[in-house]
């Protein structure tokens, strides 16, 4: 057999790298007209002042700045159908450090079972509607944690949180923990779970061992609307298609009708426990 020469190989690449140029060329892609939408985001809270964000949808390649329209007028319906006005007021929330747009004039009055109404309109003839209802009150029956054997840095506890599902179906919760009492930073342990295999029976959450001794752990247990809670599983679903070149994209299942956003109204409970070392 003759050899081949290195000689042929590099010819023939030079070769099919000059073809290649062929095959490449820029287009240019038409893009839809993009119509807006009002985005909302709300949620109320028994003895909180209502709050709410309005802000403007945009294309999918547009630059990212907020588009926050000043033309809004915003109505908290109360579940005896009295309209209580959001005034646009922008702040920020001093607790939460969240921004809103629009605030109330006197805490919410709330109890499980209450129905709420939003109206959002603007002058371009956009309308925004949303109703919430305040999930039941589910209590944190317990909470308890346990050290492993490790010294120093390296003793560290896990934590359990035990509650009671009713025993109606379609329950959906979410767990927090946080170090200290500072309870809208962000958490050291974020769970969201459902019903469907515990309806009715006893929850036992639990983590890793990430807990020092000395530290203040706070647990705050929402139970959650479940069109909330499908908002939020969608919203988790659109990001992590989001940045995958991959993936499917995601659709955001809103809680609110014509335009986009959620509206809900949050029930907790919390315990706080110290642990010893």
């Amino acid at each position: 057999m003759k050899p081949i020469h290195f000689r042929y190989f590099a010819a023939v690449g030079a070769l099919a790298l000059a073809g290649c140029g062929k095959f490449s060329n820029d287009l240019a892609v038409v893009l839809p007209e993009y119509s807006s939408q009002l985005v909302a985001e709300c949620y109320l809270e028994p003895g909180v002042v209502p709050r709410l964000t309005v802000t403007e949808s945009q294309a999918y390649l547009s630059a990212v700045l907020p588009m926050v329209p000043t033309d809004v007028t915003v109505n908290l319906k109360l579940p005896g159908g009295a309209l209580v006005p959001l005034y646009y007021r922008p702040g920020q929330d001093p607790i939460t450090k969240k921004l809103y747009t629009h605030i109330g004039t006197a805490p919410l009055v709330a109890k499980p079972g209450d129905t709420f109404g939003l109206d959002v309109q603007d002058t371009k003839g956009r309308h925004l509607t949303g109703t919430a209802t305040m999930p039941t009150t589910v209590p944190i029956d317990s909470v308890n944690y346990k050290f492993n054997d490790g010294t120093g840095s390296a003793r560290k506890a896990y934590f359990l949180t035990y509650f009671k599902d009713p025993a109606t179906p379609d329950d959906d919760y979410r767990l927090q923990l946080h170090k200290g009492l500072r309870i809208y930073s962000s958490p050291e342990n974020d769970l969201t779970v459902q019903d469907r295999l515990l309806n009715g029976q006893l929850f036992t959450l639990g983590t890793s061992y990430r807990f020092n001794p000395g530290d203040t752990v706070t647990a705050t247990l929402y139970h959650l609307d479940p069109a909330f809670y499908r908002f939020r599983q969608s919203v988790n679903d659109a990001r992590s298609a989001n940045g995958n070149p991959f993936g499917q994209p995601s659709a955001i299942y809103s809680t609110v009708q014509g335009g986009v956003g959620v509206f809900t109204v949050l029930n907790s409970t919390s315990r706080t426990v110290f642990l010893s070392k």
